[in-house]
């Protein structure tokens, strides 16, 4: 659980926006009685204050001495993370660049940030550099989706969980796949992003998948879907509510509540915040702020950054 792909097809979104609502300059007089349409609100975030924990010693903490905590992400996986190019909706500067990380992951390390009193610092990377930058310590931490799997935690380790996210699929609303009533009526074509338990853990469970080879970047899985490469796709429950938000022919197929559902371990649903090996102190740190929250919580803050992804503006 990604990239460039939003920033052109925001880009393309703004200028088919100021087409359409440009026109003939004599179309948009004085005596134009319709009311302009105005962009809706986003919802209201209803999730426990921060804690205040600016009193705490976090100077002997790996990583912490100079009170400036570096996360590493993509900057392209919406609703998790993604890339502005302003600081509208509390979004934080990218390093090394003019532009601005924004979505829930950035709001998980806001709010960390905000507890300690520590200021965030944003790199992003692409997905296969995040474990390796934990590894060699460029990054304190990685919140960018990843999944608390067997595998991962041999490599580092994790706070959280930060989210629980269900697994589901993603088809195109009207085509045969749309109807299916659990993974055991999916056929056709499909495929997930590369490295993830979506595409070598839960398409291999669907016997009617033809799979194709893994997208990468991750969004290339949306495009594939969009463009009619593949016919499902199958991702987590955040990422599969951001692509309806921008693309609304798409539909979830989420069968959590049916026996035909995938099987996974708990491992595979817990997002997690990765950390170093043997970093305790700041995983204990991070710990006492996101033990803060519960599953209502996060799900009302990922439904917010659904709701604020530039695909949704």
């Amino acid at each position: 659980m990604r990239r460039r792909w939003m920033s052109a097809i925001l880009a393309l979104t703004m200028a088919l926006a100021l087409t359409a609502c440009g026109g003939d300059s004599s179309s948009s007089s004085s005596n134009d009685s319709t009311p302009a349409e105005s962009t809706p609100a986003a919802p209201t975030v209803e999730i426990p204050p921060v804690e205040d924990l600016t009193g705490t010693d976090t100077s002997a903490i790996p990583g912490l001495e100079d009170g400036v905590l570096t996360v590493g992400m993509e900057c392209a996986y919406a609703p998790y993370n993604w890339t502005q190019m302003d600081d509208s909706n509390g979004a934080v500067p990218i390093k090394g660049s003019s532009e601005y990380a924004n979505g829930y992951d950035v709001m998980i390390a806001k709010r960390i940030c905000e507890a300690y009193g520590w200021e965030l610092e944003i790199v992003r990377t692409d997905w296969n550099s995040l474990v390796p930058g934990i590894q060699s310590g460029l990054y304190d931490a990685v919140i960018a989706g990843q999944s608390m799997t067997e595998d991962r935690m041999e490599q580092v380790d994790f706070a959280g969980p930060y989210y629980y996210a269900s697994i589901v699929c993603v088809a195109k609303d009207g085509s045969p796949q749309a109807s299916a009533k659990g993974i055991s009526e999916l056929t056709g074509t499909a495929t997930a992003q590369i490295e993830t338990i979506w595409y070598d853990t839960c398409l291999p469970q669907i016997e009617g998948a033809q799979i194709q080879t893994a997208a990468d970047p991750g969004p290339a899985m949306l495009m594939a879907l969009e463009t009619g490469a593949v016919e499902f796709i199958c991702t987590d429950i955040p990422t599969a509510k951001g692509a309806v938000a921008a693309y609304d022919d798409m539909v979830i197929l989420d069968f959590t509540d049916t026996e035909d559902n995938f099987q996974v371990d708990e491992g595979d649903i817990n997002i997690g915040i990765s950390l170093k090996k043997g970093n305790t102190e700041l995983k204990d740190a991070i710990n006492k702020v996101v033990s803060a929250l519960n599953k209502d919580n996060f799900d009302n803050l990922m439904d917010y950054a659904v709701s604020i992804q530039p695909l949704n503006q």
